[in-house]
């Protein structure tokens, strides 16, 4: 997970909309946000998505 994505997960999370454990939200909340890199990240990584929402970890250093 790049700091993009963590930055994009954090927005949607501050939004207060949705439980962040309901993906599907989160991927129409995002898409209503412009955040279509996490959009499409969620697709193909929900297990990395859901660890750094459990534990906050999984960032790539850059």
């Amino acid at each position: 997970m790049t700091g993009k994505i963590r930055d994009q997960i954090l927005a949607v999370r501050d939004t207060g909309k949705t439980n962040m454990f309901d993906v599907n939200a989160v991927q129409v909340i995002a898409d209503r946000m412009g955040l279509y890199e996490l959009v499409v990240y969620l697709e193909d990584h929900r297990k990395e998505y859901a660890n750094f929402i459990l534990t906050g970890e999984g960032v790539e250093e850059s």
